[in-house]
């Protein structure tokens, strides 16, 4: 019996970078190195999720797209062609150094 092994994939430095740069970009005056480390663990998280569900909601539209096809091969007449337009929200990542912001003023101000 073999168990399934989750590999823990490593950030790309880009993620990484990305992230520090962030984290950097809020800081406050006082703030240790640790704690902008800390932050920026979080922000990254936060950027792997958001490119986790970005990819899901990829690989759903390809299918669809897929099973769109099929259905065209099948009946040449409904010939429905559909564009596919990826485009990345502003929304998420806002909301994230917002709340990051607010994380580290709590911290600050308690």
């Amino acid at each position: 019996m073999s168990k399934k092994q989750t590999k823990k994939s490593k950030p790309s430095q880009e993620t990484q970078d990305e992230a520090m740069k962030i984290a950097r970009g809020t800081q406050r005056p006082g703030q240790t190195k640790e704690q902008t480390k800390l932050i920026a663990q979080g922000i990254q998280k936060g950027i792997e999720q958001y490119k986790k569900q970005y990819k899901e909601k990829s690989r759903q539209l390809d299918r669809q797209r897929k099973k769109m096809q099929k259905q065209s091969e099948v009946e040449p007449e409904a010939l429905v062609e559909e564009k596919l337009v990826y485009k990345q929200s502003v929304l998420p990542w806002g909301l994230l150094v917002a709340s990051w912001i607010g994380f580290v003023a709590y911290l600050t101000m308690g």
